[in-house]
């Protein structure tokens, strides 16, 4: 812990799971930058700091071999500043893109939510978060990664451990084991497809990385590649269930929504405002600063919980409300400067302009299950983990 920063243990882990917003909101008051005694690590919760953090690349590099990302997934270009950073997004550019988004991605995207749809139809209930909202990221993102001939299954939960993994602050090691097992897996998977796709490319990320003007190396390739599966699989996933949730507990918003389809757009917005997917990750300080009324020494590493920037009362007024009419304002959900979300453009059109929509187009009288509550648990990622739902099938 640096010298002059408080420290604050009043809560443990198992708390921040279930719900970390108030802890949160106590530490934005008293301690927007403090020692989080059960995690380990330095936590800034403020919008003002973290933005200055981010602006700050010199001061706050994205390096920090210390990362739970980086024992979880590999040295990725999340870890990378500068030059080496820009180098392997722009490898990525080719599949990540707006226009390839919307011109590649989107057909193929709305293929696949119709036809999960159409197999739930006859059901007349479903939990959306395993039988509509993880099948459509994960079948989504195979395509995008150019693992096509693995089982969606198998890519979920994968995801799932290679997360879990990144957010590890307990060192369970039952956690590392099933990383290490998503890991290995994910290799395999990909050394079996880099030879079709360097004879044949095409848009995914793996073709992107080979077949870039400057190609990467298979060890970055891997390790990006690991990245993708895990934020590309459970943000998407999350932020489903997370938008329907929050339309289903506000009948008169989505009454607006169905009058106004183009607010479909600020739906997606607010459900990751609400609750950020990703709602932490880490950054080190290179040098002696103050920022948030505490001194930390160059060394240190700081996780920046963008979660707790979205519900700042400066910025969001009673930022733990759903509200897609409130004032408009930037949230940090996708991170902000060079670091910015690459997969944004994608996750806003396979959530908020296909599969949410498609949901309340196609299944009438679309309601929560009153037999089962929603349950929503994370803190490093967090989401609604079941939703239970009915329809008049």
């Amino acid at each position: 812990m640096a010298i002059g920063v408080r420290s604050y243990d009043e809560v443990s882990l198992a708390q921040l799971r279930a719900d970390p917003y108030p802890t949160y909101r106590t530490l934005r008051a008293e301690a927007p930058v403090a020692w989080l005694a059960p995690a380990g690590i330095h936590l800034a919760t403020r919008f003002d700091d973290i933005m200055r953090i981010e602006k700050d690349h010199e001061t706050f590099p994205a390096l920090d071999l210390r990362s739970l990302q980086i024992k979880a997934m590999g040295h990725s270009l999340m870890r990378r500043d500068g030059a080496d950073h820009g180098r392997q997004r722009r490898a990525l550019d080719p599949t990540f893109a707006p226009g390839v988004a919307k011109r590649h991605w989107q057909p193929l995207f709305e293929d696949i939510a119709n036809d999960i749809i159409e197999g739930l139809y006859e059901q007349g209930r479903a939990d959306l978060f395993s039988d509509f909202a993880a099948p459509l990221a994960s079948r989504c993102l195979m395509h995008i990664l150019g693992l096509t001939q693995i089982d969606w299954r198998d890519l979920c939960r994968w995801s799932q451990a290679l997360m879990d993994a990144t957010g590890n602050y307990g060192d369970d090691p039952a956690i590392w084991a099933r990383g290490k097992e998503a890991y290995d897996s994910i290799d395999r998977a990909i050394e079996a497809r880099v030879p079709e796709l360097q004879e044949a490319p095409d848009q995914s990320a793996i073709s992107s990385m080979l077949h870039a003007e400057d190609p990467l190396d298979m060890a970055d390739l891997r390790a990006n590649a690991k990245v993708i599966v895990g934020g590309g699989l459970n943000e998407p996933r999350d932020a489903t269930c997370t938008a329907v949730l929050g339309m289903l507990t506000n009948p008169d918003q989505l009454a607006r929504v169905r009058e106004d389809e183009t607010l479909w757009r600020i739906v997606f917005e607010e459900a990751v405002r609400w609750i950020a997917p990703i709602g932490l990750y880490p950054r080190r300080v290179a040098r002696r600063v103050e920022i948030g009324g505490a001194v930390l020494e160059g060394g240190d590493a700081i996780g920046l919980s963008v979660a707790s920037a979205c519900h700042d009362e400066d910025h969001f007024d009673d930022g733990e409300r759903f509200d897609i009419f409130r004032k408009r304002s930037p949230h940090l959900a996708f991170g902000a400067g060079p670091h910015f979300c690459l997969g944004t453009w994608i996750a806003r059109m396979q959530v908020g302009q296909i599969g949410v929509p498609a949901l309340f187009h196609r299944l009438p009288n679309l309601r929560l299950d009153p037999d089962h509550e929603p349950a929503i648990e994370g803190w490093v990622f967090r989401g609604p983990t079941s939703l239970r739902v009915v329809w008049d099938a």
